[in-house]
This record gives C-alpha cells, sequence and structure tokens, in this order.
C-alpha cells in the first residue's frame, strides 16, 4: 500500500438497522466495502461516491445478509465495476435471496429493491487484490454471525479491518441463523490474528479494538445460554425471559429486534422446540 486512504462511513437509520457501508478513498479511485439494505440509503451512498468525483472501481462483500448487498443496484448504478466476495457467498446470496424477498417486501415495499445485483467475481481465501496502490485480502471464514463471512484487511500490517458482523458495535446482535458454535471459533481466530492495536470498522457500531472481542463472545454465551435454561412449555414466557437477560447484559434498544428475532430460531437449532416451516 503506497498511501493511507481516507475512510469514509455511511450508517443507515435504525429501521434499516444501523448497517454501515465504507468507501476506501484511494487517490484515483473508490472502493467499497459493502452496499446497504434499502434502495434509498444505498442511493445516499452513491451520491456521496459521485460528491468524492473519483470512479467507483471495486465493491468488496464481508458476507451474506441483505443488509450488506441489498442495495449493490444503486451503489454501481450500471458502472462495470467488480463485485468481489468468495464464492460461498456468491452462492449463499443467490440462494437465499427469494426468502430474503418474502421477508424483506412487506417490511420495507419499494425501498427493497426490486431486481437486486449480486457479487460477480469470485475471490479466494487470503487472496489479495490491489486497487489504485490499496491493497486489500480476503478471509474465508464461511458460516459464522451470517450463512458465509468474508472480512477484508486493508494493507499489509493488518491494523485495518473490516469485519463485518464479527462484532457488533455494543448493539443487539443477530443470531437467527444458528451458526452461534462457529461465530465463537471465529473470534478466537481472529482475536488471534491481529495485532492489539488494530482497528475494526464493523457493520453495525464501531469502529472498534481488540478488546472487544470478549464483549461479543459474553454477548453470544449469554444469549445461547439464556435460551437453553428458558422453560419452553410457555414459548411467549421463554422468549420474555431471554429478552430480559439480554437487555440486562446490553441495556440499550438499538437492534434489539435483531435478537429477539433469534430467540426461537436458536431454540429450535438447540432442540428446544420444532423449527418453524418457512
Amino acid at each position: 500500500m503506497t498511501d493511507t486512504p481516507i475512510i469514509h462511513r455511511f450508517t443507515s437509520p435504525e429501521a434499516n438497522a444501523l448497517v454501515n457501508a465504507y468507501l476506501i478513498e484511494a487517490p484515483n479511485g473508490i472502493v467499497a466495502v459493502d452496499a446497504m439494505l434499502t434502495v434509498s440509503d444505498s442511493t445516499r451512498l452513491r451520491a456521496a461516491v459521485e460528491a468524492l468525483g473519483k470512479p467507483l472501481i471495486a465493491v468488496l462483500l464481508t458476507q451474506s445478509h441483505p443488509d450488506h448487498y441489498g442495495g449493490l443496484g444503486q451503489l454501481v448504478a450500471g458502472d462495470d465495476v467488480p463485485i468481489i466476495a468468495p464464492q460461498g457467498v456468491h452462492d449463499v446470496i443467490r440462494r437465499d435471496d427469494p426468502v430474503k424477498e418474502r421477508i424483506l417486501r412487506p417490511m420495507y415495499g419499494d425501498n427493497w429493491a426490486e431486481e437486486r445485483t449480486f457479487p460477480n467475481t469470485v475471490v479466494a481465501d487470503g487472496e489479495t487484490l490491489l486497487f489504485d496502490g490499496v491493497d486489500f485480502t480476503v478471509i474465508d471464514l464461511g458460516p459464522s454471525e451470517s450463512p458465509h463471512d468474508s472480512p477484508w484487511v486493508l494493507g499489509d500490517d493488518e491494523r485495518i479491518v473490516f469485519l463485518g458482523d464479527q462484532m457488533y458495535g455494543r448493539k443487539h446482535c443477530y443470531l437467527a441463523d444458528g451458526f452461534h458454535a462457529e461465530w465463537l471459533a471465529n473470534i478466537e481466530k481472529l482475536r488471534s490474528r491481529f495485532p492489539a492495536d488494530a482497528t475494526f470498522h464493523v457493520g453495525h457500531g464501531g469502529p472498534l479494538g481488540a478488546e472487544d472481542w470478549d464483549w461479543q463472545r459474553g454477548y453470544i454465551e449469554t444469549f445461547v445460554h439464556a435460551v437453553g435454561r428458558a422453560d419452553w412449555s410457555d414459548p411467549e414466557a421463554a422468549q420474555a425471559e431471554v429478552v430480559r437477560t439480554m437487555k440486562t447484559y446490553l441495556p440499550s434498544d438499538e437492534l434489539a429486534f435483531l435478537m429477539e428475532l433469534s430467540v426461537e430460531p436458536v431454540a429450535a437449532k438447540l432442540g428446544l422446540i420444532i423449527p418453524e416451516a418457512v
């Protein structure tokens, strides 16, 4: 990396999941990390690209959830731009997009893109790509917070990391995909990889540091334990008990709806209830 690029962060309103996307401004072009969930937020992100007066030269995806890819069409705006992710992210986005359509269309209406744009360029685990003198290295984690996750590291000193949703910035978390064991294992893998002074640019909140790994691990473990000890003979009471526990761990309502949506799916993953058909 020849020069330190400028990192611009954009955050959606809480109704749109407080999701972050990033524009990395190099001398002659811009690399985006993630799009956003909605048409309106992603159009705003594209306007920021235009305001910087440099071409968008690549988009890097950190994972497969729709709040990271839903607005790709508005972000690239018809430009021939590589949208880059590991094969697993490509596959999961395409596989799950019809389900996301059924869920998100009633919630967001026309603010959920009618036609979604998908990644178009595959990258292998550990591969480094160079854009306008700035290098990015992908980490293919497989299932973690989402069904497939792929943080990106900026530069060879590994002190700037676009982590996706491996850590949330003191906000309630989404665990409904059921990969909490894999997520915990990846936390330890990532914790041991990066230097103590690394900065983590994350999907919700942040930026974060190495001291935040313990908080994230504690959140996941507390959630899974709370689901496991709840009395599922009364599902409504069980749900309320888990929510109370998590709001004690994190006395905030920010993204609490994501946590609440996760309770029954994790109970089903643990074999405590019969999962609902999707």
